[in-house]
């Protein structure tokens, strides 16, 4: 059995002093928000909570999905790769990035550049390459095949939406019906949700159609995303039988907020392929906000 946790939205805060130079952008209307509304309610000590007791459950890997960060300063992605390590080691931990970490323009490069040992695939460089793209990668971990995909793009003020495109797709084909010939439980990395209303229009993921065609062509067993800070089960059609889409709740979401506590889903996969089992546990954050409980279990 391969026991697989799931977290997303780290929003790693406290938020830093930003320059006049880095507010002169889109990153004033995110700073506003942070002050308005996010402060309050996003938490490190969440995170801290979280991150412990998925310690404590000892999976085989953890995945990230994505906005590790809020307003992508230099200063916030240097302080996620000095977080990173806290999280787990780059061989028991896949990152895909989103939105937030591709704030503005140049952002999705540097903070790629940072966490790069956290996307690498099995076949990737050992360093990072200017202009080389990360996504889609492959990881192999035991009897199961991530492969992490990026939607993370800089938009205008007051959007967030996401974006995944043709050669994306078409080498994501690829990893997945490779990884299917190897008889390996296929797990797709995304921080946009791919499925349509799942948010409003200004956040959605342009290219839905592209992704779910990328599923039905190439086989998957599960997907995982979040952006939306909420706790999610839909379904994409599949090669033989439909495929899980799983969203989880902010990582570093305090209680009394309109969004669902921090939590995260432990996947416990087992099985051959055509036979595959999936026990989904999600833990979530309990209401004095001190320690994690158990709130659901399903089987997907």
């Amino acid at each position: 059995m391969f026991r697989l946790a799931h977290i997303s939205d780290v929003h790693l805060g406290p938020l830093p002093a930003l320059t006049f130079l880095e507010l002169f952008s889109k990153r004033i209307t995110g700073f506003v928000n942070w002050h308005r509304n996010r402060r309050r309610h996003l938490f490190t000590n969440t995170l801290d909570i979280v991150l412990d007791d998925i310690e404590r459950q000892n999976p085989d890997h953890l995945a990230i999905t994505g906005d590790l960060v809020n307003l992508a300063s230099s200063l916030e992605i240097a302080a996620v790769k000095r977080w990173l390590p806290e999280a787990g080691t780059p061989e028991n931990v896949s990152v895909v990035p989103g939105n937030h970490d591709a704030y503005v323009r140049g952002a999705y490069e540097k903070s790629t550049r940072a966490w790069y040992p956290y996307m690498r695939g099995d076949a990737g460089p050992d360093e990072w390459q200017e202009d080389r793209h990360v996504f889609p990668y492959l990881r192999v971990r035991g009897q199961v095949a991530i492969i992490g995909c990026s939607t993370a793009v800089a938009t205008p003020p007051f959007s967030a939406s996401g974006y995944f495109g043709s050669q994306q797709a078409r080498e994501a084909v690829n990893m997945l019906r490779a990884a299917g010939e190897a008889g390996l439980f296929r797990v797709v990395l995304i921080h946009h949700p791919p499925i349509r209303g799942a948010t409003s229009f200004h956040k959605r993921m342009i290219g839905i159609r592209r992704f779910a065609a990328t599923i039905s062509t190439g086989g998957a067993e599960l997907v995982l995303h979040g952006h939306t800070h909420l706790n999610t089960v839909n379904w994409l059609p599949g090669q033989t039988k439909p495929v899980p889409v799983v969203g989880i709740a902010s990582a570093s979401q305090g209680p009394g907020g309109h969004k669902p506590p921090a939590g995260y889903n432990l996947f416990s996969i087992s099985g051959a392929p055509g036979n595959w089992t999936i026990e989904r546990e999600r833990y979530a954050l309990t209401d004095d906000g001190l320690a994690l409980t158990l709130a659901e279990t399903t089987r997907l």
